[in-house]
Parts: structure tokens; sequence; C-alpha cells
């Protein structure tokens, strides 16, 4: 008599295309409905998760942790198109994917959103989001049939990946930031969040639900978005326009080696374009999840540009926290002055003008003529990801516009009604507008060990006042 556990192929050769053994084909899983409501509950957390690191990636002081959130945000977007892809798979319409799929699971996150302070909200992410989670993708992944849900089984499987790498990086940032004494004022809301999951019987939904309604502490009052980008101490001084790396990068006479130099200030500085962004992300309600994904891309690809910058200088021997000023004046000014639809307008009027010759060519142009075969990387791949970015803008901005020639104008006077007080900032005693200049480019040399060229050392200039000198070279993207 065969059975599953007795059966063998021709030749012995991998049985069900290699993904299992027969017995556990042959084992009951998951009937559609049962696959179908786990799956909400995952999307639903992924979708949540996503909006919680985008809400709070502005106003999050550490630059470590902006980077994070902007990695992790992409990760559950992505992972949210693809559960939205599968649910549609399965003979149901209407999706029901925009509405919670349980009241308690939703104040949970609800109050992991609202989490008071930094290390509340690392501790509700990466203690009990992440994990339950995770869990839960484990227990589809082990439970259902994987050749009759095949689909379901692989999009847990590739998920699992970067879950567990999102709690690898929340483990280590937990271990770093919690204090002990903040974990001990923490312990009655870690049991309210441990008490919700229980009444949602699991992320998932398997155990039985605990009795009682879904009460809320932190988020009985919402959270509203808080747009005022902030930063930590390696940013002393944010509101600083003290050199314009424009005007250096495009003067003629100044050789490209040190011009390299100044681009890695270029890419750190767009630590700016995801502050702003996720302002755009978070207020911009109702679009199709695809937006999402592809918005929370390019925001993820401004924050790599950011960390190009950094292991740039790092790489070049800097100190770049002690040496480089890096303002916040562009994701301030936006954040506070222009509604979502009109910053991004202005982030596709800035990307139209980075496409010609003079734009991302020349950054790569300049990058290959220094020798440094960093640089030189960095900026091919800088230059790829704004052809990118110009489409996405196409898509989500222009297309719903309607007219390109009128979607670069709205750009266009949209950018022109932001005021970065160049003046101000300098009388209101917010900085003093230092030129860190000669001081950066000095340690350079000394790192390079080759003597400083005098007329790149006593470079000195400043942003013009002028509305019309900011708006054109004064850009982050």
């Amino acid at each position: 008599m065969t059975t599953p556990e007795s059966y063998r192929t021709l030749r012995d050769l991998p049985p069900v295309a290699g993904i299992c053994s027969v017995a556990e084909a042959a084992r009951i899983g998951f009937s559609v409905d049962e696959c179908v409501r786990r799956l909400k509950r995952h999307h639903w957390t992924l979708r949540r998760l996503h909006g919680i690191l985008i809400e709070r990636l502005t106003a999050e002081p550490l630059y470590e942790l902006k980077m994070g959130f902007s990695l992790h945000a992409h990760y559950c977007a992505e992972h949210a198109a693809a559960w939205r892809k599968r649910v549609g798979e399965m003979r149901e319409p209407p999706l029901g994917l925009d509405s919670p799929p349980d009241a308690a699971l939703d104040v949970f996150l609800d109050e992991i959103l609202a989490a008071p302070d930094t290390a509340a909200l690392l501790v509700g992410l990466y203690e009990h989001a992440v994990p339950a989670l995770r869990d839960a993708l484990l227990g589809h992944r082990d439970q259902t049939n994987r050749l009759v849900d095949h689909p379901s089984y692989r999009i847990c499987r590739f998920a699992l990946l970067e879950v567990d790498e999102m709690l690898g990086y929340g483990e280590r940032c937990v271990a770093r930031l919690v204090t002990a004494e903040r974990r001990a004022e923490l312990a009655a809301w870690k049991g309210r969040l441990a008490q919700l999951l229980a009444q949602a019987g699991g992320l998932d939904g398997s155990s039985p639900a605990a009795a009682g309604e879904p009460a809320r502490l932190f988020s009985a009052k919402p959270r509203p978005f808080d747009g005022v980008p902030r930063r930590d101490e390696r940013f002393p001084d944010p509101y600083n326009m003290g050199v314009h790396a424009e005007a250096f990068l495009y003067d003629p006479k100044y050789p490209p080696e040190p011009k390299t130099l100044m681009m890695y200030y270029k890419r750190l500085r767009e630590i700016d374009v995801p502050e702003m962004m996720a302002s755009i992300i978070a207020e911009t309600k109702g679009k199709p999840w695809d937006y999402y994904v592809d918005m929370t891309r390019q925001l993820w690809d401004e924050a790599r540009h950011a960390m190009m910058g950094e292991v740039g200088f790092v790489r070049a021997g800097i100190d770049w926290g002690r040496l480089v000023r890096v303002n916040f004046t562009w994701s301030l000014a936006l954040n506070t002055q222009l509604s979502p639809i009109e910053r991004h307008a202005v982030l596709y009027f800035i990307e139209q003008g980075l496409m010609p010759k003079t734009g991302k060519r020349f950054e790569w142009e300049v990058g290959a003529a220094s020798g440094d075969p960093f640089s030189r990387m960095i900026q091919d791949y800088d230059w790829a990801d704004e052809v990118l970015h110009a489409h996405i803008g196409r898509d989500w901005f222009v297309r719903p516009y309607g007219d390109a020639k009128q979607a670069v104008e709205y750009g266009d006077r949209s950018w022109s009604k932001v005021l970065i007080d160049w003046s101000s900032y300098r009388d209101k005693g917010l900085t003093k507008h230092e030129n860190w200049w000669p001081a950066l480019y000095a340690a350079w040399c000394g790192a390079q060990g080759k003597a400083p060229d005098p007329a790149v050392l006593a470079y000195d200039t400043t942003y013009a006042a002028s509305r019309a000198d900011l708006k054109d070279v004064s850009v982050s993207a």
C-alpha cells in the first residue's frame, strides 16, 4: 500500500517541485477562508506599521533612527502590497483591506503610534509589534499547506527575511536607547499592549480572544502628525546656510577632487528629503496603495543618498558631525509653509531640474573626474535613482494633474511661495552662518596627506538673500 510517507518518485527525484515532501503536501492546512482571514490581519499590521514609521520619522532626532524608519517603512509598504495582491487572488471581492479587521488589534497599533517618546516607540515597535508579526508569519508559513497555498507560503517566507532584519535592528536600538528606569516606567503600558494583543486573539487571531473592551492609554488623545524636523547633537547648527555647495560645485575654476567632498555634503544633506516626503505621505489620504509604495520607495532612496554621503565622509577620514553643518531649512520650510500637494509639486519641479546635463549627469562626471571610485559609484546610482523618481513624479503628480507643463508651472509657483529666510535666521540668533568649508577641506587634505590648495581653502561664499538664488540652486533632492 502506498502512503504519503512511503511514496517515491521516479528515480527518487525531488517530489512536489522540491517545495516539500509528499507527506507535507498531503496534510490538511488552512481553508481559503482561514487563509484570507489571517492574511488580512498580517496586511493590516504591515500597513499600520508603515504609517507609524512614516509619521514618527520627521520629528525623530536620531539620524540612525530616521534612516532605519525609512527602510522599515519601505519594507512594510512593499510587503503590504504583496498581501493585497494575494488576498485579491482568493475569491475575495470586495477585498475589505482598507478597514481594520479587529478593533483590539487596531487599538494596539494606535497605542504604538501614540508612544510619547523615542524609547516607548522603540519598545512598542520592536518588542511587541514586530515580534508579533514575525510569530504570525511563522505560524502561517508552517501551518498552511505548502503546495495548495504556495503563493501565501512564499510571501511569508520572503517577508520573514526582512522582518527578522527589522527585529535585529530594533533589538540593538532598544538595548542602546531604553534605560532600565524608562523600561520600568513603561511597565504598565507594556502590559496594556500585551492585553490588547490577547483581546485580539493574537496578531493573526489564532488564539481565543480575551474578554473585555480594548482600552486606550497613550492613544486616548490622538497624536497629530508632527512635521517639524528635529536633529541630534551631530547637527548643532541646523539653520546654518554659510556654505553654498552648489556655487562651489558649478564653479569651473575649482578642481574636481575637492568638489567630491562637497558632493558628500550634498548627499548627506538629503536627510531633509525623507523628513519632507514623510509629511506628504502621512498627510495624503485615500490614494491607491501603489502610491504609498512608490513614494516610500523614493523616501528610502533619499535616505540611502544621505548615508552614501555619510559613508563617503567616513571613507575620506572625516568626522562629519564635528566639521560639517547640515541644515534642515528646506524640510522645515516646506513642511510648515505648504500643503502636501504643494510639497509634492516642489519635489517634482526640483526633480525635473536634475534631469538635464547640468544636473545628475554633471555630478557623476565630477565624481568620475575626481579619481575617487567611491564618489563615481555613488553618483552613478544617485543619478539612476533620480531618473526613477522623475517617473514616480509623473505617475503620481503629473498624471492626476493632467498636464505636464501645467504641473511644472504649479511646482514653480509652489516653490516660489516658500520663504527660506536666510538673514532672519542670523538676526534671530539661530545661527551665525559659519563658513565651515575651510576646516573641512583642511582636515580632508590632512587625511589625504597633501597640502591644501590656497584658492580652494579660501573659498568663502554664503547663500544670497534673494529668492531667485535660493530657488535656482539651494535644493536637496
